[in-house]
């Protein structure tokens, strides 16, 4: 029996963290007398490390020494904004009783790939209680940012398991263009930030509609009958 390894973005696919992001972004643009970046904008950079979006906002190299301090006041800003109601993240629809579904198989590893930092990650899947189900992850705190394949590399090697036996779920092209860069498959997310169009132009092996569909992609129709009796005992 041959181990997958799936490898789940956060943001976008999930969880619903735009308008948290949008915030953030915001306040920390304002306070070094920036205009306000807009949502579009700022929506459109999400899954990449802090810096890498900050600098596309801005128009300014990676590297460039304000970027590192607005990085700073940035994450200065999370128990802030994350005290907020309004701001809390939402699982969307139906990913709880996925992860739960797919922590069953045997033959299965779950994971996570993101953009965001460790602290913001270890926050979201312990308020939703997704943390025991995910044996590895990799953050902009580990690797350099997407679509680098450094992420998918390292929790390859770290669970010993061949790319060509993982797979990348996300909504962004960068997803899909890190998955391909890496040796391993991928299936975007029409429910997040990226569109369909530039998904499929950035190699993805498939798309899902809804998380519901994932397992028929991961696991091919043969095996699909198990995965669907543990979705409708948990769901």
């Amino acid at each position: 029996m041959t181990t997958k390894l799936v490898l789940f973005d956060c943001d976008g696919t999930l969880v619903d963290s735009a308008r948290r992001i949008h915030e953030t972004m915001r306040r920390a643009f304002v306070a070094f007398g920036y205009p306000e970046p807009g949502y579009d904008a700022v929506k459109a950079t999400i899954g990449l490390s802090l810096d890498v979006a900050m600098a596309e906002l801005l128009g300014r190299a990676v590297r460039n020494s304000e970027i590192v301090e607005i990085r700073k006041y940035f994450k200065s800003l999370f128990a802030e904004v994350h005290a907020d109601p309004s701001m809390m993240e939402q699982l969307f629809e139906g990913i709880d009783t996925l992860i739960g579904a797919l922590s069953q198989q045997d033959d299965i590893v779950i994971g996570a790939v993101t953009g965001n930092s460790r602290r913001g990650l270890e926050h979201v899947l312990s308020m939703h209680g997704l943390k025991p189900h995910f044996s590895v992850s990799r953050t902009a705190d580990d690797c350099p940012s997407k679509p680098n394949p450094a992420m998918v590399l390292e929790c390859c090697a770290d669970q010993n398991i061949h790319p060509e036996n993982a797979v990348v779920i996300g909504d962004a092209a960068f997803d899909m263009a890190m998955a391909v860069a890496a040796g391993a498959g991928s299936i975007g997310v029409s429910w997040g930030y990226g569109s369909v169009s530039d998904l499929k132009k950035a190699g993805a092996g498939a798309i899902a509609s809804h998380p519901d569909e994932i397992p028929a992609l991961l696991l091919g129709e043969r095996d699909l009958s198990k995965v669907v009796d543990c979705i409708d005992t948990i769901g």
